[in-house]
């Protein structure tokens, strides 16, 4: 093979490797389209539900060692930046628990557990997938693969200090009022 088509070829297995998979009708920075879910303690919501809330869709499996991991971390990053507005749906795959053996992890965090989901996300190119959607109801994150507090520090507290219905503000506000930043893993 010659040294310009070794260049064409890394070049396009790059941009493959690098361009994630996305569900139907999802598009980063455009409206995140509707869905229904089912937690497991029956309640139904829609993204309706989380109108003027900035929200992160976990999906996530019993069996996978990075959601472990994730999932402690999502919780205790929710019990500290809910009252601005952070809320958390974390949806179980078909292939982890029965319902029966999830409801005594589902009381003890602090988020929805969701034992059924109709919408157009899903499980990217492995668990945990996150999709994150701002207070204006718009796709802003969408990826396969654990947070880490870092990750969602830089991710969500520009978000959170957001006002509904506005653009993301040109400089951050006085400290006094932005959302406090996690100083720790749990």
């Amino acid at each position: 093979m010659s040294p310009k088509h070794h260049a064409l070829l890394s070049s396009l297995l790059a941009l493959l490797y690098s361009a994630a998979p996305m569900a139907s009708g999802l598009v980063i920075g455009q409206p995140a389209p509707d869905f229904k879910v089912t937690t497991l303690d029956g309640k139904k919501l829609t993204l309706a539900d989380f109108k003027d809330q900035v929200l992160v869709i976990n999906f996530w499996a019993t069996w996978c060692v990075p959601c472990k991991r994730e999932l402690p971390l999502l919780n205790s990053y929710f019990v500290i930046q809910q009252t601005h507005g952070l809320r958390v749906l974390a949806v179980t795959t078909e292939n982890s628990a029965p319902v029966s053996q999830l409801k005594p992890l589902a009381a003890v965090v602090a988020f929805p557990m969701v034992r059924y989901m109709k919408g157009p996300y899903e499980v990217m190119t492995g668990v945990p997938t996150n999709y994150v959607i701002d207070r204006r109801g718009i796709l802003r994150y969408a990826k396969a693969g654990a947070f880490d507090l870092d990750e969602l520090n830089h991710l969500l507290v520009p978000l959170l200090l957001e006002q509904a219905g506005t653009a993301p503000p040109l400089a951050a506000p006085a400290a006094s009022s932005a959302p406090p930043e996690p100083q720790s893993t749990p």
